[in-house]
């Protein structure tokens, strides 16, 4: 059991050497277990992709599709061009 009160369970992965390599290396300066630090990175995943499920409140519910971009529309280009014109000197 973990320190959450989880079974721990083993993984087996495919990595290349040379990332295993500067993983443990990390790992060894940072005081921690690569298989801690795994897990943590695991659990930040799962959580964020969790939070694309955030209820929306109804002011943005009904903004949701009222604008509707031209379909050649590009929006760096735009963005771009409206920087220069905000910035220029």
């Amino acid at each position: 059991m973990n320190r959450k009160g989880n079974m721990n369970t083993k993984l087996t992965l495919t990595i290349e050497k040379s990332t295993i390599r500067k993983a443990k290396l990390y790992a060894r300066k940072k005081g921690k277990s690569l298989s801690g630090i795994v897990q943590n990175y695991l659990e930040i995943v799962a959580r964020d992709s969790n939070e694309t499920d955030i209820e929306l409140t109804p002011i943005v519910r009904s903004l949701k599709g009222a604008f509707t971009a031209p379909a050649d529309f590009d929006y760096r280009k735009a963005l771009s061009g409206e920087l220069s014109k905000k910035y220029r000197r």
